[in-house]
Protein backbone atom coordinates (compact mmCIF):
# COMPACT_ATOMS: atom_id res chain seq x y z
CA UNK A 1 0.00 0.00 0.00
CA UNK A 2 1.24 3.46 -0.84
CA UNK A 3 1.96 6.00 1.85
CA UNK A 4 -0.82 8.48 2.49
CA UNK A 5 -4.58 8.20 2.61
CA UNK A 6 -5.39 6.92 -0.89
CA UNK A 7 -5.26 3.19 -0.01
CA UNK A 8 -4.03 2.41 -3.53
CA UNK A 9 -2.54 -1.07 -3.79
CA UNK A 10 0.02 -1.76 -6.52
CA UNK A 11 0.68 -5.37 -7.45
CA UNK A 12 3.39 -6.71 -9.75
CA UNK A 13 3.27 -9.21 -12.59
CA UNK A 14 6.78 -10.34 -13.42
CA UNK A 15 7.05 -12.18 -16.72
CA UNK A 16 9.70 -14.87 -17.03
CA UNK A 17 10.38 -17.95 -19.12
CA UNK A 18 12.91 -20.69 -19.77
CA UNK A 19 12.77 -20.47 -23.56
CA UNK A 20 14.96 -17.46 -24.34
CA UNK A 21 16.44 -17.98 -27.82
CA UNK A 22 19.62 -15.98 -27.11
CA UNK A 23 20.37 -17.33 -23.64
CA UNK A 24 18.19 -20.38 -22.90
CA UNK A 25 17.24 -20.97 -19.27
CA UNK A 26 18.84 -17.71 -18.21
CA UNK A 27 16.50 -17.04 -15.29
CA UNK A 28 17.89 -20.09 -13.49
CA UNK A 29 21.56 -19.26 -14.12
CA UNK A 30 23.50 -18.46 -10.96
CA UNK A 31 24.27 -14.77 -10.67
CA UNK A 32 26.40 -15.28 -7.54
CA UNK A 33 27.27 -18.03 -5.07
CA UNK A 34 23.72 -18.27 -3.70
CA UNK A 35 21.15 -16.77 -6.08
CA UNK A 36 19.89 -17.43 -9.56
CA UNK A 37 18.82 -14.52 -11.78
CA UNK A 38 15.15 -14.95 -10.87
CA UNK A 39 15.88 -15.26 -7.15
CA UNK A 40 18.14 -12.20 -7.12
CA UNK A 41 15.52 -10.24 -9.08
CA UNK A 42 12.73 -11.17 -6.67
CA UNK A 43 14.88 -10.14 -3.71
CA UNK A 44 15.42 -6.74 -5.37
CA UNK A 45 11.65 -6.36 -5.94
CA UNK A 46 10.91 -7.28 -2.34
CA UNK A 47 12.71 -4.11 -1.20
CA UNK A 48 10.09 -2.00 -3.02
CA UNK A 49 6.60 -0.99 -1.88
CA UNK A 50 4.91 -3.46 -4.24
CA UNK A 51 2.04 -5.27 -2.53
CA UNK A 52 1.77 -8.68 -4.21
CA UNK A 53 4.18 -10.32 -6.65
CA UNK A 54 3.02 -12.88 -9.22
CA UNK A 55 5.39 -14.46 -11.72
CA UNK A 56 3.61 -15.12 -15.03
CA UNK A 57 5.27 -17.85 -17.06
CA UNK A 58 4.29 -19.71 -20.24
CA UNK A 59 2.23 -22.88 -20.09
CA UNK A 60 4.71 -24.96 -22.12
CA UNK A 61 6.28 -27.96 -20.37
CA UNK A 62 9.82 -26.54 -20.57
CA UNK A 63 8.70 -24.04 -17.91
CA UNK A 64 7.64 -26.73 -15.44
CA UNK A 65 11.08 -26.56 -13.82
CA UNK A 66 10.66 -22.81 -13.34
CA UNK A 67 7.26 -23.25 -11.72
CA UNK A 68 8.69 -25.83 -9.31
CA UNK A 69 11.59 -23.51 -8.49
CA UNK A 70 9.19 -20.64 -7.74
CA UNK A 71 7.02 -22.88 -5.56
CA UNK A 72 10.06 -23.77 -3.46
CA UNK A 73 10.61 -20.01 -3.04
CA UNK A 74 6.95 -19.61 -1.96
CA UNK A 75 6.39 -17.26 -4.90
CA UNK A 76 2.96 -17.16 -6.55
CA UNK A 77 3.09 -18.42 -10.13
CA UNK A 78 0.62 -18.11 -13.02
CA UNK A 79 0.80 -20.13 -16.25
CA UNK A 80 -0.49 -18.58 -19.47
CA UNK A 81 -0.10 -18.04 -23.20
CA UNK A 82 3.45 -18.48 -24.54
CA UNK A 83 3.36 -15.92 -27.38
CA UNK A 84 0.38 -13.73 -26.53
CA UNK A 85 1.93 -12.22 -23.41
CA UNK A 86 -0.77 -9.53 -23.34
CA UNK A 87 -3.32 -12.32 -22.82
CA UNK A 88 -1.07 -13.89 -20.17
CA UNK A 89 -1.04 -10.58 -18.28
CA UNK A 90 -4.77 -10.02 -18.66
CA UNK A 91 -5.74 -13.53 -17.51
CA UNK A 92 -3.31 -13.28 -14.59
CA UNK A 93 -4.61 -9.88 -13.50
CA UNK A 94 -8.20 -11.08 -13.84
CA UNK A 95 -7.59 -14.25 -11.81
CA UNK A 96 -5.98 -12.35 -8.92
CA UNK A 97 -8.35 -9.33 -9.13
CA UNK A 98 -5.50 -6.86 -9.65
CA UNK A 99 -6.47 -3.20 -10.03
CA UNK A 100 -3.09 -1.59 -10.70
CA UNK A 101 -0.18 -3.53 -12.15
CA UNK A 102 3.56 -3.03 -12.25
CA UNK A 103 5.07 -4.86 -15.21
CA UNK A 104 8.62 -6.16 -14.78
CA UNK A 105 10.58 -8.73 -16.78
CA UNK A 106 12.97 -11.55 -15.96
CA UNK A 107 15.67 -9.90 -18.09
CA UNK A 108 16.43 -7.32 -15.39
CA UNK A 109 17.91 -8.90 -12.24
CA UNK A 110 19.33 -5.54 -11.11
CA UNK A 111 16.00 -3.75 -11.13
CA UNK A 112 16.25 -0.88 -8.66
CA UNK A 113 13.54 -0.86 -5.94
CA UNK A 114 14.04 2.90 -5.62
CA UNK A 115 13.06 3.34 -9.29
CA UNK A 116 10.07 1.04 -8.77
CA UNK A 117 8.97 3.21 -5.85
CA UNK A 118 9.52 6.40 -7.84
CA UNK A 119 7.37 5.00 -10.63
CA UNK A 120 4.63 3.98 -8.19
CA UNK A 121 4.59 7.43 -6.59
CA UNK A 122 4.48 9.13 -9.99
CA UNK A 123 1.69 6.86 -11.20
CA UNK A 124 -0.31 7.60 -8.08
CA UNK A 125 0.25 11.36 -8.15
CA UNK A 126 -0.47 11.74 -11.87
CA UNK A 127 -3.56 9.49 -11.78
CA UNK A 128 -2.59 8.18 -15.21
CA UNK A 129 -3.62 5.07 -17.14
CA UNK A 130 -0.10 4.03 -18.07
CA UNK A 131 3.34 5.05 -16.85
CA UNK A 132 6.66 4.01 -18.37
CA UNK A 133 10.34 4.87 -18.09
CA UNK A 134 11.28 2.89 -21.21
CA UNK A 135 9.88 4.96 -24.09
CA UNK A 136 11.37 8.43 -23.55
CA UNK A 137 14.42 6.76 -22.09
CA UNK A 138 16.72 8.42 -19.54
CA UNK A 139 17.17 5.42 -17.23
CA UNK A 140 19.63 2.59 -17.96
CA UNK A 141 18.64 -0.50 -19.90
CA UNK A 142 17.84 -2.99 -17.16
CA UNK A 143 15.68 -0.67 -15.05
CA UNK A 144 12.45 -0.80 -17.06
CA UNK A 145 9.26 -0.25 -15.08
CA UNK A 146 5.73 0.06 -16.48
CA UNK A 147 2.51 0.57 -14.53
CA UNK A 148 -1.07 0.45 -15.77
CA UNK A 149 -4.59 -0.01 -14.50
CA UNK A 150 -6.57 -3.19 -15.03
CA UNK A 151 -9.13 -1.20 -17.03
CA UNK A 152 -6.38 -0.05 -19.41
CA UNK A 153 -5.02 -3.59 -19.66
CA UNK A 154 -8.49 -4.88 -20.51
CA UNK A 155 -8.84 -2.17 -23.17
CA UNK A 156 -5.56 -3.26 -24.75
CA UNK A 157 -6.46 -6.95 -24.48
CA UNK A 158 -9.77 -6.38 -26.29
CA UNK A 159 -8.42 -4.11 -29.03
CA UNK A 160 -4.75 -4.85 -29.73
CA UNK A 161 -4.42 -6.62 -33.08
CA UNK A 162 -0.77 -6.40 -34.13
CA UNK A 163 1.49 -9.29 -33.16
CA UNK A 164 3.93 -6.85 -31.55
CA UNK A 165 1.15 -5.46 -29.37
CA UNK A 166 0.21 -8.93 -28.18
CA UNK A 167 3.74 -10.25 -27.68
CA UNK A 168 5.18 -7.22 -25.87
CA UNK A 169 2.12 -6.31 -23.72
CA UNK A 170 2.31 -2.50 -23.67
CA UNK A 171 2.87 -1.16 -27.23
CA UNK A 172 -0.89 -0.71 -27.65
CA UNK A 173 -0.74 1.95 -24.93
CA UNK A 174 1.93 4.15 -26.48
CA UNK A 175 0.70 3.42 -30.02
CA UNK A 176 -2.63 4.97 -29.01
CA UNK A 177 -1.85 8.06 -26.90
CA UNK A 178 -5.30 9.49 -27.66
CA UNK A 179 -6.94 6.59 -25.81
CA UNK A 180 -4.86 6.68 -22.63
CA UNK A 181 -3.53 9.19 -20.13
CA UNK A 182 0.18 8.38 -20.47
CA UNK A 183 2.99 9.53 -18.17
CA UNK A 184 6.65 9.20 -19.16
CA UNK A 185 8.94 8.86 -16.17
CA UNK A 186 12.24 10.61 -16.88
CA UNK A 187 15.14 12.06 -14.93
CA UNK A 188 17.30 15.14 -15.50
CA UNK A 189 20.49 13.11 -16.07
CA UNK A 190 20.35 10.84 -19.11
CA UNK A 191 21.83 7.47 -18.13
CA UNK A 192 20.43 5.52 -21.08
CA UNK A 193 23.94 4.75 -22.36
CA UNK A 194 24.32 2.18 -19.57
CA UNK A 195 23.03 -1.30 -20.33
CA UNK A 196 22.80 -4.23 -17.93
CA UNK A 197 19.68 -6.06 -19.00
CA UNK A 198 20.43 -9.75 -19.57
CA UNK A 199 19.79 -10.72 -23.17
CA UNK A 200 22.96 -12.53 -24.22
CA UNK A 201 25.91 -14.31 -22.62
CA UNK A 202 27.97 -11.11 -22.52
CA UNK A 203 25.21 -9.32 -20.59
CA UNK A 204 25.11 -12.13 -18.05
CA UNK A 205 28.88 -11.94 -17.53
CA UNK A 206 28.65 -8.16 -17.05
CA UNK A 207 25.90 -8.48 -14.43
CA UNK A 208 27.88 -11.12 -12.54
CA UNK A 209 30.83 -8.70 -12.38
CA UNK A 210 28.59 -5.89 -11.11
CA UNK A 211 27.09 -8.11 -8.41
CA UNK A 212 30.57 -9.23 -7.37
CA UNK A 213 31.78 -5.65 -6.92
CA UNK A 214 28.79 -4.28 -4.99
CA UNK A 215 28.30 -5.59 -1.47
CA UNK A 216 25.26 -3.54 -0.43
CA UNK A 217 21.80 -5.06 -0.85
CA UNK A 218 19.60 -4.13 -2.52
CA UNK A 219 21.80 -3.01 -5.38
CA UNK A 220 20.75 0.45 -6.55
CA UNK A 221 21.39 2.26 -9.81
CA UNK A 222 23.78 4.91 -8.56
CA UNK A 223 26.11 2.22 -7.20
CA UNK A 224 26.00 0.34 -10.51
CA UNK A 225 26.86 3.48 -12.47
CA UNK A 226 29.69 4.21 -10.07
CA UNK A 227 31.13 0.73 -10.63
CA UNK A 228 30.80 1.03 -14.41
CA UNK A 229 32.43 4.47 -14.48
CA UNK A 230 35.26 3.33 -12.20
CA UNK A 231 35.82 0.13 -14.19
CA UNK A 232 35.58 0.94 -17.91
CA UNK A 233 36.88 -2.52 -18.82
CA UNK A 234 33.73 -4.04 -17.34
CA UNK A 235 31.58 -1.99 -19.69
CA UNK A 236 33.40 -3.54 -22.63
CA UNK A 237 32.09 -7.00 -21.75
CA UNK A 238 28.75 -6.39 -23.50
CA UNK A 239 29.64 -3.30 -25.53
CA UNK A 240 28.98 -5.09 -28.84
CA UNK A 241 25.52 -6.28 -27.82
CA UNK A 242 22.83 -4.07 -29.33
CA UNK A 243 19.60 -3.35 -27.39
CA UNK A 244 16.45 -5.09 -28.51
CA UNK A 245 13.87 -2.65 -29.81
CA UNK A 246 10.82 -3.96 -28.01
CA UNK A 247 11.53 -7.33 -26.43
Amino acid sequence: MLDGNNNLFIDCILQARMGSTRLPGKVLLNIDETDTIIEFLIKQINHSKINRLIVAIPSGSENDILEEYLKKMNVTCFRGNECDVLDRYYQCAKKFSLKHIVRLTGDNPLIDPEIINLAIDSYDNEECDYLTNSVNRTFPYGTEVEIFSFNSLENAWKNAEMDSEREHVTPYFYNNPNKFNIRHLTQSVNNSKFRYTVDQEEDFLLVKEIVKKIKNRPIITKDIIQVLNDNPDIQKINSKVKPKSLE
